[in-house]
């Protein structure tokens, strides 16, 4: 890797917006097809949603591994696609976009300007701010939460988690063994997370409480209660002293809805290459769309290597799509 700061106006095969696992490896690749490279992040840490929200968190559907913390993944990430020289921007957001001849021209909010014959796009789900519940709008404590970078915060904790997806069942299994209670609150019946990760839970002594709706919250001196609407009505006082909103994130994905190429909502439609609207420019990872998209790091790995080998042979004619053998570099 060069240099953090890389260089303003200089030129670039490959410039990939997104340091998260699907970016990285997108770096890993292009230094492999010999692509002069540039990464951006607006974060000042690589790592995506994994290093910002889940850290500690065991990662178990990443192929190789039966088990990988969040911060190790990044880390061996970050290992991997340092095989290659790249330059890497942290704390740097790309903010326009704009094709001048055969190069795109790249700006960023540092009021830098770089230039490259393709661009993949691998920025997640954008800015991304919580969803919080209506009872707490307004309230700032330590004591609530949106995601958990340190487990060791849980721990001796009267935990309290809300919301049915993966990050409230899979945080709510890591606060177990560390807790004084575990309680989690969902409005279904029904999750959303894996079923593996949902049967382990009913197994894990966290107590479950679906479907269930916090309607209030009060201090009572030290104490804080939690009022919640359970199946009938009826009400049910709970005292927390971690609460945990897991409930998701609303979406921003900024200056890129100006780049030119097409959009469904949040989301960049590309070909099967991986490919926009604009010609040379690829999406991958969560800001991608195609019919049976499936929002997976895996498949982000996947997507990686696909859009960077079919960049190669559309910046370099005489290179093929099929990358040949990793096995066959020099270690």
């Amino acid at each position: 890797m060069e240099d953090a700061l890389g260089s303003s106006n200089a030129e670039y095969d490959l410039a990939i917006v997104g340091a998260g696992p699907a970016g990285l490896f997108a770096a890993y690749y292009a230094g492999f097809r010999g692509l002069k490279t540039i990464v951006f992040d607006s974060l000042p840490q690589p790592g995506g949603q994994i290093s910002t929200m889940y850290p500690e968190k065991e990662i178990h559907d990443v192929a190789g591994f039966a088990s990988i913390r969040g911060s190790d993944l990044v880390n061996n990430l970050l290992r991997q696609s340092q095989r290659h020289t790249f330059s890497l921007r942290l704390a740097e957001t790309v903010e326009t976009l704009k094709r001048v001849d055969d190069l795109y021209k790249l700006t960023t909010d540092c009021g830098n300007t770089y230039s490259a014959k393709a661009v993949v796009v691998a920025a997640g789900l954008g800015k991304c701010s919580p969803k919080t519940l209506p009872q707490l709008e307004g309230i700032t404590s330590e004591r609530f939460l949106y995601f958990v970078p340190d487990l060791s915060v849980l721990n001796h904790e009267d935990v309290v988690i809300a919301g049915g997806g993966d990050s409230a069942v899979d945080w709510a299994l890591a606060a177990v063994p560390r807790a004084r209670s575990v309680t989690v609150l969902h409005r279904r019946t029904r999750f959303r997370a894996h079923e593996a990760s949902v049967d382990q839970l009913y197994k894990s002594g966290a107590k479950v409480i679906a479907p269930a709706e916090v309607t209030a919250y009060r201090q009572d001196g030290e104490r804080n209660i939690l009022t919640v609407s359970t199946s009938g009505n009826e009400m049910q006082e709970l005292e927390v002293t971690k609460f945990i909103m897991a409930l998701g994130f609303h979406s921003d994905i900024g200056s890129m809805s100006e780049w030119g190429f097409k959009i469904d909502g949040f989301r960049i439609p590309v070909a099967p290459n991986m490919e926009t609207s604009l010609p040379n420019v690829f999406a991958i990872g969560d800001v991608s769309e195609y019919p049976g998209k499936v929002r997976l790091i895996a498949v982000g790995f996947g997507e990686a290597a696909i859009a960077v080998n079919h960049a190669a042979a559309a910046i370099n004619p005489k290179l093929s799509v099929l990358p040949g053998h990793s096995t066959s570099q020099e270690h």
